[in-house]
């Protein structure tokens, strides 16, 4: 991996799994089966049984441990190979909760909430237990911001609403000073000027505050 978004510091920690924003098995919905509610991308090409295995050896990073090297754009969706992608997020950032969100705000404010994504996603993973339903609320919310700028108005309005609520569960009590019941209004408002209006009540999705 070269480079990392957003000044992101030397990763450490566990690895994780990482999640897309939509399958290309059901276009148009949501579904949930990975901690941050986002259906993981398959590669287009299909399976890799007609290829020469030299070609399909999984890329591994210094430490031996196997890494998607997949091109991907600003957006997560996968470029062909050899293409110039967007850098990724650290498979095993590890960073406090508050600059995890400070990083996924600036990811935001830079139109990039694939990647805010996985670095919420990070911090969910890394959460004590009573924290985890918010870290996993505010990825699916970053993750429905990815929908809408994919253009799919029925899953962003899904996880947009399904994120909020996890957050909103935390209102009276967050910590990290995280105005859960402020962030929960915003993402279910969107979700219903989304159901409402379309993709155009979206259309500055930079605008939305985790901070």
């Amino acid at each position: 991996m070269t480079g990392r978004p957003g000044g992101v510091p030397s990763p450490a920690g566990q690895p994780r799994d990482r999640a897309g924003a939509q399958s290309s098995r059901a276009p148009g919905r949501a579904r949930d089966h990975d901690p941050a509610g986002a259906v993981r991308d398959h590669d287009p090409a299909g399976a890799a049984r007609d290829r020469d295995p030299a070609d399909v050896a999984r890329d591994r990073d210094p430490a031996g441990r196997p890494r998607n090297a997949r091109p991907r754009d600003a957006l997560g969706r996968p470029l062909p190979r050899g293409e110039t992608g967007e850098e990724r997020i650290p498979d095993d950032l590890a960073v406090p909760p508050e600059e995890a969100l400070s990083l996924a705000q600036r990811l935001l404010d830079t139109d990039r909430p694939f990647h805010a994504h996985e670095v919420l996603e990070a911090s969910w993973k890394a959460a004590p237990p009573a924290e985890r339903e918010l870290w996993r609320g505010l990825a699916q919310i970053a993750v429905g911001l990815t929908h809408a700028r994919r253009g799919n108005a029925q899953g962003a309005a899904a996880l947009l609403r399904r994120g909020g609520q996890r957050v909103g569960a935390y209102a009276d009590a967050a910590p990290h000073g995280i105005d859960a019941g402020r962030i929960a209004r915003q993402a279910c408002g969107l979700a219903d000027r989304i159901d409402a209006d379309g993709l155009a009540a979206a259309a500055d999705g930079a605008s939305f505050r985790l901070t």
